[in-house]
């Protein structure tokens, strides 16, 4: 792995606002941390006596921009059938814009589908509040949207027939993608299957889409997979980044069971690691975890909607997030700035755990190398959360 490809912040306290300290460091290297200010929004700050300019809303702690800024959220949905959104989904959509991002990157379950007692109506019209709320304000501010589809957006589910469980639900989220008046305004690669699975290239990143919305990905759809990391737009890119709802490995309690991630997950991180993917970004488990396993990085992504979920291997209280990823292409690594969306305030890595192990493995934080590990974490086993 590359020395520098991943910087992250580890902050002085349990949670950061203006005027705190904040060291971003680069894992796997003895150099001293820089020391970045925090700042308001358009405030400019030095690191390495060179202009970094670092941006956020109003009162809130300022990031330095990289040369590419991304926003995460994801599971952005309530209670089965909602047309509207929790406070602090109102709150990021408007809050998004003064971070200045380049892309907005979601995890998925926009909407609260994946029940059999929806009408046809009642779906378009989630997908109607879903504009209202949160396409249609993106779309003004000019963000693109790179989202990857959600067990409770379009359920890839299967019955014993082979034939979807919530094709309905599949036919309106791709009737809704595909009216140009809803367009994500991305730069699209391949997209054949869109909204399910598509390739996208932006700003010198190229990112891969695939439909993690149930726990198994059909062979074909893998080796679609492989052959679109392995094309020379995809190699040729500064960064490679992959996107899917459900996580390679569990780190979520009641979301450490069969089903609730992907299957043959070992033979899927290797396929992305072997072309060079520097991120995978997921969501479903409602939990937020920047953690790695082999050179690949696991951006889990909490709900920003309701029902987030306590960590495995953790005490700390279950948390909304939105999170900043700051880009740096040539050395590529990036940057995570991440926010408590309930408090504004921004997440101290050093208080998640050091690693987490789930039923099919474990996964270290973003700033925990294996030789750092001691006797006792390497001999902790899987305990199911219930």
């Amino acid at each position: 792995m590359s020395l520098n490809r991943r910087r992250f912040l580890v902050l002085g306290g349990a949670a950061c606002g203006v005027g705190a300290a904040v060291l971003a460091h680069r894992s796997f290297t003895s150099a001293r941390p820089d020391v970045i200010p925090a700042a308001t929004s358009d405030a400019v700050t030095t690191t390495n006596s060179s202009a970094a300019i670092a941006i956020a809303p109003k009162g809130m702690y300022a990031p330095v921009r990289g040369d590419v800024r991304l926003v995460v959220i994801s599971d952005l949905n309530s209670a089965y059938g909602s047309t509207d959104y929790d406070p602090e989904v109102h709150k990021a959509i408007d809050l998004i814009p003064d971070w200045q991002p380049d892309i907005v990157l979601a995890g998925g379950d926009m909407v609260a589908g994946q029940s059999p007692s929806l009408s046809r109506t009642e779906i378009q019209a989630m997908w109607a509040g879903f504009d209202k709320h949160i396409g249609a304000p993106l779309r003004n501010a000019g963000l693109p949207f790179g989202f990857t589809i959600g067990n409770h957006d379009a359920s890839a589910a299967v019955a014993i027939s082979g034939k979807y469980l919530f094709q309905t639900e599949r036919d309106l989220a791709a009737a809704y993608w595909n009216d140009p008046a809803h367009s994500p305004k991305l730069q699209f690669v391949d997209r054949a299957k869109f909204p399910f699975y598509y390739t996208f290239q932006h700003k010198d990143i190229f990112y891969l889409v695939w439909d993690a919305s149930t726990s198994r990905i059909p062979p074909d759809q893998v080796a679609w997979a492989e052959k679109s990391l392995a094309s020379p737009q995809a190699q040729q890119a500064k960064l490679r980044i992959a996107i899917g709802h459900l996580p390679l490995y569990a780190v979520a309690a009641g979301r450490d069971e069969p089903g609730e991630v992907l299957a043959d997950a070992e033979k899927l991180g290797a396929m992305l690691e072997r072309y060079r993917v520097h991120t995978y970004i997921s969501g479903h488990h409602h939990a937020y975890f920047p953690g790695h396993r082999g050179t690949l990085d696991l951006l889990h992504a909490s709900a920003l909607g309701s029902g987030p979920r306590p960590l495995l291997n953790s005490t700390l209280a279950p948390f909304k997030t939105l999170t900043i990823i700051d880009v740096t292409l040539a050395s590529g690594s990036t940057v995570y700035t991440t926010y408590n969306m309930q408090t504004l305030q921004v997440v101290d890595l050093k208080t998640l755990p050091r690693l987490i192990v789930g039923p099919t493995g474990r996964v270290l934080r973003l700033d925990v190398q294996e030789q750092d590990l001691t006797a006792a974490e390497r001999a902790l086993t899987f305990t199911p959360s219930s």
